[in-house]
């Protein structure tokens, strides 16, 4: 096992890395800006070294200040989290040439499934179906042909990256050609590739997601799904697990084709495959994530199984100790994603408590929300035995929690989970 790990990452999933390196005996090492040297991560690691300014480019980014941070604390790993560097292949190559284990599949893996026009294609290779699409077009005109074929409303839609950047909605051909140059610049400017390509813009479907952990051993095992379809702006906005309209037939499916894919995209660590699944009961491979997804601790919550400590450990070469007939989903876990819409201190904060209810955050008494990074302050997470338990739960959670000091989206998903749509599981 690893002595020392080096967390390249900020707030929450920081804490959360920590907490699971305390437990297993792994000494930490926090990098931090200088927005952040009175965060909590930087609180609770056993070491810490400022990296860089504010800006997330001169920081949280900056990989050769991260290798260097890592090669002068002798930390033996890198787990990156989400976001930032965590499917970036530039840094995992970096990382093995320095003889720095990634936490996280290799660099090649990354790199071919990093791209959604190469993810696509292994799909169709191997028989999960794909929604109906392109390869890599390079003009507007090419476009304009292909999307005929493929019929309105269609997605303009970028091969690299994620978090919704260079992704446009397209209800006819006179709007195509300003998003398609719209997603392709806004994709070179967030990911440094501004290659797109097309999909067909599904309706009425719902984004759901499988939890995957594959050793290096060839074992591979699926955790379930995820129902992720209340986004806005294209973000996630409260996930739950499991999803309300999954039947027991389409689950075995989806989780085939999640295993399925894994293997041959010789998938190593924790991964998550994206579907959209129709109201037919059909769905289709949407991408791979190839990291560990924000709304992990749902899933942890209805299988018991710490997908942060076996990330750790199959980065240490252990093989999982569990098949999937080990794997027994039991209760209904939800989490909502608490978003500041202000900066400023927090003066006055009070977490809500009970049993299975916990707030995954870096927030402390005071501490102030810089406006450097991501908007998401906290995951509200909550299990019962059943949907409408775990909604209510949620809902007295909500209440409960006070964050003072700064504008929250608190009130938004208070009036989410008292919707009757959604508390019928019809979205």
């Amino acid at each position: 096992m690893f002595s020392k790990i080096l967390i390249a990452n900020r707030g929450e999933v920081a804490v959360r890395i920590i907490r699971a390196c305390k437990e297993m005996g792994i000494e930490t090492v926090a990098v931090y800006s200088e927005a952040d040297q009175n965060s909590l991560p930087v609180a609770l690691a056993d070491e810490r070294i400022c990296i860089g300014s504010n800006a997330a480019a001169d920081s949280y980014l900056n990989q050769k200040n991260i290798i260097s941070a890592a090669l002068a604390s002798n930390a033996e790993a890198i787990h990156p989290g989400y976001g930032f560097l965590s499917e970036n292949p530039e840094f995992a190559a970096l990382c093995e040439e320095k003889g720095i284990i990634f936490i996280g599949p290799g660099s090649n893996v990354l790199r071919a499934m990093g791209d959604k026009d190469n993810s696509r294609q292994l799909m169709k290779e191997i028989g999960v179906p794909v929604v109906p699409g392109t390869e890599i077009l390079h003009d507007p005109a090419e476009a304009k042909r292909l999307a005929a074929g493929i019929g309105y409303p269609i997605l303009v839609k970028a091969t690299a990256g994620g978090g919704g950047k260079g992704i446009r909605v397209v209800e006819r051909e006179e709007n195509l050609e300003h998003a398609f140059l719209a997603a392709s610049e806004e994709a070179k400017s967030a990911f440094g590739n501004g290659d797109v390509f097309l999909e067909k813009y599904l309706t009425s479907v719902r984004h759901v997601e499988m939890q995957v952990l594959a050793d290096a051993f060839g074992n591979i095992v699926c955790l379930g799904e995820r129902d992720c379809s209340l986004q806005l702006n294209k973000q996630k906005v409260l996930e739950e697990t499991p999803c309300p309209v999954m039947t027991e037939d389409i689950r075995k499916r989806m989780m085939d084709a999640a295993v399925k894919a894994a293997k041959a995209a010789n998938y190593v660590n924790a991964g998550t495959v994206e579907f959209l699944l129709a109201p037919d009961g059909n769905f289709y491979f949407i991408e791979m994530n190839t990291r560990l997804q924000v709304e992990h601790p749902i899933t942890e919550e209805i299988s018991d199984v710490d997908i942060v400590k076996w990330q750790i450990r199959i980065a240490c070469q252990i093989p999982l100790d569990f098949t999937q007939e080990d794997i027994h989903l039991h209760g209904h876990s939800m989490e909502c994603r608490i978003n500041a819409r202000s900066t400023g201190q927090v003066d006055f904060l009070h977490i809500p408590g009970g049993s299975r209810v916990h707030f995954d955050t870096a927030l402390v008494q005071d501490c102030l929300i810089v406006p450097f990074y991501d908007s998401m302050i906290g995951k509200l997470i909550v299990y019962a035995k059943t949907r409408e338990d775990a909604i209510r739960k949620m809902e007295a959670a909500l209440c409960e929690m006070v964050i003072h000091g700064i504008h929250t989206n608190i009130e938004d998903q208070l009036r989410l989970v008292r919707n009757p749509r959604f508390q019928k599981g019809d979205y």
